[in-house]
């Protein structure tokens, strides 16, 4: 196994670390593991296209290790109320349309693996960038402020993002459904 798929396989086992942090509320820490996990996603691509490591696990395990990382990380965020159900929802079906297209893709002749597309990473560097956003926001304000309202200004603020991430998961997905539509049409 090559470090770039290395990186995406602590990227998945640093899913679970992130979400006991989550569950306890530790916001900074589940931050800091987050933010870990999210640059692994940068590290490994980047290290894969530069000395040619690119492998097809890597296309496949990439994106699923971004997929589990980034929905836990929304579930949670809805359980604190700063991410609406919908925008899950949303989120969820994109993925599993994609996931299947991917599928058919991968039993189609020739078993063609399709890579994530531009959108795809604008998508998850947004999602990464909003649940950062949410998670260190979070941990300073609880910081430096007292009271109830104490983190009020990092919720609105991600509850806003969550729905800007619903819009452009959506058009990510269209997009993805749209380029590779050949794979559906054959598929009949």
């Amino acid at each position: 196994m090559n470090l770039p798929n290395k990186l995406t396989m602590l990227r998945i086992v640093l899913v679970p670390v992130f979400m006991v942090c989550a569950a306890y509320h530790w916001m900074l820490a589940a931050g800091v593991v987050f933010a870990v996990a999210s640059f692994t996603d940068f590290l490994d691509g980047n290290l894969a296209r530069k000395y040619h490591l690119v492998t097809d696990f890597g296309k496949f395990a990439d994106p699923l290790a971004d997929k589990l990382l980034t929905t836990t990380a929304f579930v949670y965020m809805m359980a604190d109320g700063v991410c609406h159900p919908v925008v899950i929802v949303l989120i969820l079906a994109r993925e599993f349309a994609v996931s299947g297209l991917r599928m058919v893709a991968a039993g189609a002749p020739g078993g063609k693996v399709i890579a994530a597309n531009m959108w795809g990473k604008v998508k998850t560097v947004l999602q990464m960038l909003t649940i950062i956003f949410y998670y260190f926001g979070y941990a300073i304000e609880q910081a430096v402020s007292t009271g109830a309202t104490s983190v009020y200004t990092t919720q609105v603020i991600s509850f806003v993002l969550c729905w800007i991430v619903a819009a452009v998961t959506l058009i990510s997905g269209a997009k993805y459904l749209w380029d590779n539509r050949s794979f559906i049409n054959a598929a009949k």
